[in-house]
């Protein structure tokens, strides 16, 4: 099926306060995930993934003996990707609901414990990719990273929380400091009842 772009859930400048600026969102947002949306559909437009869901496509065209994915997967990955980007931040502080602080806790030893695993994971993805908090098949919660696009989907994963470590989501407002950037992700923009109701 088609790839649509997703409405901001807030206003442009609804992080700035936070961390994330309104011109970090109108590039990333209208311009770099309108693009995926974009390409996407004229990639897959008369091919066997024309009426497939994006996750169809992501599992169906991900070639795990590469590294260099072809153009479908990637600009269908990114743009999954991206729509779980925006669903779990937001403008208000929500508090950790304690289901997920439990969990957090028993898989890493303390929360805070688990926010330096995955920064790390985040600060230490080299070139472009993704950190992630997720449910593995056998119901363990793990910090992994992945390269360029791709996601937990590839690997019968759920994802509950995902950050960006592409430049074009930090640069504008934290220039090359990647490791500020997802410490401010972690501390200030994550909607923690979101990755909760994704356990």
């Amino acid at each position: 099926m088609a790839f649509t772009l997703p409405d901001l859930p807030y206003a442009h400048d609804a992080l700035a306060a936070l961390g994330m600026s309104k011109e970090t969102l109108e590039y990333h947002h209208d311009i770099h995930h309108k693009a995926y949306v974009d390409n996407g559909n004229k990639l897959i437009a008369g091919t066997e993934w024309e009426n497939k869901s994006v996750e169809e496509i992501v599992v169906g065209t991900y070639n795990k003996t590469a590294v260099a994915q072809n153009g479908i997967f990637n600009n269908a990955s990114q743009h999954w990707n991206h729509a779980l980007f925006w669903e779990i931040m937001g403008p208000g502080q929500t508090a950790m609901p304690g289901a997920l602080e439990k969990a957090l806790t028993e898989s890493f030893g303390s929360v805070d414990k688990f926010k330096e695993e995955f920064s790390a994971a985040g600060a230490g993805q080299f070139g472009s990719g993704w950190a992630w908090l997720v449910k593995d098949a056998d119901g363990a919660l793990k910090v992994t990273k992945t390269e360029n696009g791709v996601n937990p989907l590839c690997f019968g994963q759920t994802a509950l929380l995902g950050c960006d470590v592409w430049e074009h989501s930090y640069y504008i407002d934290f220039r090359n400091k990647r490791p500020a950037y997802l410490t401010n992700f972690l501390d200030k923009l994550v909607n923690w009842e979101a990755v909760a109701a994704r356990l």
